[in-house]
């Protein structure tokens, strides 16, 4: 049940927005200036010493982040007449992210649109020394323009007094948590101080130590939740638990998204970013950022910008003029868009200059021809004089004539010469006929070209599970994969976990790891390897 709402000077109460475990959210109209804000009220059975420090720091960790455009904006903090301190927040009139995924299915280029706006905001709130370490759904509200705006900076916390002590994997099988999830948009864990379905395994050690790269990891399972419609290691049909997620999450043990409209580059930025070691993820948001934009003008999307305010963004120059290599460019801006960055390509297929692309079923007429240098043969006119009135200079004129005429290698030197521009003239016309009369044929793409210009890239697409399997005394594990668009020649590697064995190769699509303890889980890591090149990874583990 909602607390009542404070009477608060110049606001007028409409509705109950939402409650939480700490906290209660009314919709109230401002009288000036006149618009619709959100207040936030501590609940009273909360209001310690504790609690007050920590509305405090969040009241300040948004006031600093709010020029922000994903970030909601704070316009006034403040105690009510019964003493419980507020918030008075921007409203934001659209669904979070939690209550679309109950609606709808969120396609691939919002999904991205999205996490590349949040990694903005979170990348701001990096370079202020802030750490947000509850990134997921629930906090991510939709403003009046549509744009995703990141809230609840409640247990956030500076990146020098990190760190921060949370409820540990053993001393919740201790208590017998057992907490489960729902479909990706509840939070099972709020009782343990953080949100497990999103949070990285550094968060369960006895001394949790997170950083930048544990932020990371909530955004990419973030984006992961908003494709899949649940959270990352939640497994359908099976026990989810708060206890089986912290397992899986330790463990790496990522569900498989079962959408077809997903480019195995964008799996493998999600796995990447949601590694279980912190060393193997991006190691900044606008890294992560980069990535899925990198995915984004893969699949032939405009690439949405990185806006990170008040940050110094550092630029790749290329070789000066004298040739010497130039040091990277730093630039303070008050606002700076971070460019999209070509995935990178081979140098044979590297497009140069402007390419004229002919439309499919386009006619000849529509494609200039390149203009040709056409060689006319001397006419007589313009080696002789005709009409003269100059007696003379007509009789010159004629005694030359008439010794060109009496020269046999003068002669045939001219007609070797008529003859051949002949030729050419003849060429050229026999080849503008020729194309003229051809009917018309689509172009076809030139190597390492899509057909509207662009650099095509090859990627060699990584294998995908199809079953992983223990036997039935469990001391062996079977794994099965597949790829997509198979080709002739496709060979595969794959190394266990955990093992400095080198990677085998193999042709077949099925691998058998033997000798395991019966509790002893197993995790593969797999590549397809394809005309010299090797894909991404696949991580696939039995338990």
């Amino acid at each position: 049940m909602a607390s009542q709402p404070p009477e608060l000077e110049g606001l007028h109460l409409i509705r109950l927005l939402g409650s939480g475990g700490f906290s209660d959210v009314f919709l109230y109209e401002q009288d000036l200036p006149r618009r619709s804000v959100a207040v936030k009220v501590l609940l009273t059975d909360s209001v310690d010493d504790a609690a007050r420090a920590r509305f405090v720091a969040e009241a300040n960790v948004m006031a600093r982040l709010s020029a922000h455009p994903y970030i909601v904006t704070i316009f006034h903090a403040g105690v009510s007449r019964d003493d419980r301190p507020y918030l008075v927040m921007e409203y934001c009139s659209g669904p979070s992210l939690a209550d679309r995924l109950r609606r709808e299915r969120i396609g691939v280029e919002d999904a991205l649109r999205t996490g590349i706006r949040l990694s903005s905001a979170v990348a701001t709130a990096h370079a202020a020394g802030i750490l947000h370490r509850d990134i997921k759904p629930a906090n991510v509200l939709t403003n009046a323009l549509g744009w995703p705006a990141l809230t609840d900076f409640g247990i956030a916390s500076a990146l020098e007094e990190l760190p921060v002590h949370t409820t540990t994997l053993s001393e919740l099988r201790r208590a017998g948590g057992t907490g489960a999830t729902g479909n990706g948009t509840g939070d099972s864990s709020r009782s343990v101080g953080l949100s497990v379905p999103w949070s990285p395994p550094e968060m369960f050690a006895d001394d949790p130590e997170p950083d930048v790269r544990s932020d990371i990891f909530s955004l990419a399972a973030t984006v992961h939740t908003l494709l899949a419609g649940r959270t990352p290691f939640e497994v359908p049909g099976r026990s989810n638990g708060t206890l089986d997620l912290m397992g899986r999450i330790e463990r790496g043990m990522i569900t498989r998204i079962d959408r077809d409209d997903i480019p195995p580059s964008l799996t493998a930025v999600l796995r990447r970013g949601m590694a279980t070691r912190q060393a193997d993820r991006y190691q900044s948001a606008i890294d992560f950022a980069r990535a899925l934009q990198r995915v984004e003008l893969e699949l032939g999307l405009a690439a949405t910008g990185i806006d990170v305010p008040n940050v110094t963004v550092t630029e790749e120059r290329g070789p000066s003029q004298d040739g010497s290599d130039a040091e990277p460019e730093t630039r303070a801006r008050s606002v700076a868009t971070v460019r999209a960055q070509q995935p990178a390509a081979p140098e044979a297929t590297r497009v140069r200059g402007v390419v004229p692309v002919v439309p499919m079923g386009a006619a000849p007429a529509e494609v200039r021809a390149p203009e040709q240098t056409v060689v006319r043969p001397p006419r007589p006119s313009d080696t002789s004089a005709t009409d003269s009135s100059d007696d003379g200079a007509g009789a010159g004129t004629a005694d030359a004539e008439e010794a060109r005429r009496r020269d046999p290698r003068k002669r045939l030197l001219a007609w070797i010469g008529a003859g051949a521009a002949a030729v050419v003239v003849l060429g050229v016309a026999a080849a503008l006929v020729a194309n003229a009369l051809a009917p018309a044929t689509p172009s076809a793409p030139r190597a390492g070209s899509a057909r509207d210009g662009t650099v095509a890239v090859t990627i060699v697409p990584p294998p995908q599970l199809v079953t992983a399997e223990r036997s039935t005394d469990r001391t062996t594990a079977t794994f099965t994969w597949k790829t997509k668009q198979p080709k002739p020649g496709d060979q595969f590697t794959w190394v266990r976990e955990g093992t400095t064995d080198p990677p085998a190769v193999t042709a077949e699509q099925r691998i058998t790891v033997t000798g395991l303890q019966p509790s002893q889980s197993v995790c593969i890591d797999v590549a397809t390897i394809r005309s010299g090149r090797t894909s991404e990874q696949l991580r696939a583990c039995a338990q």
